[in-house]
């Protein structure tokens, strides 16, 4: 089972530096572009916000979000605030979410987010924990990839990789990092029974390999994967998250 309560811990310390680098920054800077497409640094500090009362709702069983086309238009809303403003709801955004996860509950529970996607409760800290570091990186503000722990990295890594296994529209790919480690991700074919009491190992169309800060960014679409060797033939695009 996941460690919820060390990953809620892991969430506050990467609220904290996020807040914390984001006080640097003005007014003028909150309404310049991210690194996200169609999204000023406002956006994603709006977004950052409302995704932890989205967590809220989802802990208590309620929709994720009332609707898709609520859930863009609370962002585009919001937006435009001052610095004080944002970091003040990303503030106390956060504190209800961590306050939420506070109540006793069943963890082990199936929880429903966005599109029908389900998971057991103690994810949904993890979950958030991406968000925060993720969306740190896309504020474009000199927090990195290569910044993130190793730690949270390598569970993304993986995160993903699940994500993708079995899409039709991913090959089967074995992702390898420099050190050594491998996991398959992609259209992987499964293995009869004779294959398996053969020996047989699974068969991937590509070998995707490199630094481990390079495969995330790919994975989670933040890279290009140029920096990443393929075996095999061309480096595939992923469908969107």
């Amino acid at each position: 089972m996941n460690d919820h309560v060390r990953d809620l811990a892991s969430v506050r310390d990467a609220t904290d530096r996020l807040l914390t680098a984001a006080a640097e920054l003005d007014n003028a800077s909150v309404a310049e572009p991210s690194r996200l497409p169609g999204w000023t640094r406002g956006h994603v500090l709006a977004h950052l916000a409302r995704n932890a009362d989205a967590l809220v709702n989802v802990l208590a069983g309620r929709p994720m979000y009332t609707t898709a086309e609520q859930r863009e238009a609370d962002i585009e809303r919001d937006a435009p605030r001052d610095l004080e403003e944002q970091l003040t709801d990303v503030r106390e955004s956060a504190a209800r979410f961590q306050e939420a996860c506070a109540a006793p509950a069943d963890w082990s529970r199936t929880v429903e987010l966005r599109n029908g996607v389900t998971d057991t409760a103690s994810q949904v800290p993890f979950r958030r924990w991406i968000e925060v570091e993720l969306h740190h990186v896309d504020l474009g503000i000199g927090y990195e990839l290569e910044d993130l722990s190793e730690e949270f990295t390598q569970r993304e890594i993986n995160f993903l990789a699940r994500r993708f296994r079995h899409h039709p529209g991913v090959p089967a790919l074995l992702i390898k990092q420099d050190d050594g480690r491998a996991l398959g991700t992609g259209a992987v074919e499964g293995l009869t029974l004779e294959e398996i009491k053969s020996g047989r190992e699974p068969r991937f169309e590509l070998t995707v390999s490199g630094r481990q800060a390079d495969l995330l960014g790919w994975l989670c679409g933040r890279r290009d994967g140029s920096a990443l060797h393929v075996d095999g033939g061309l480096l595939p695009a992923l469908p969107p998250l």
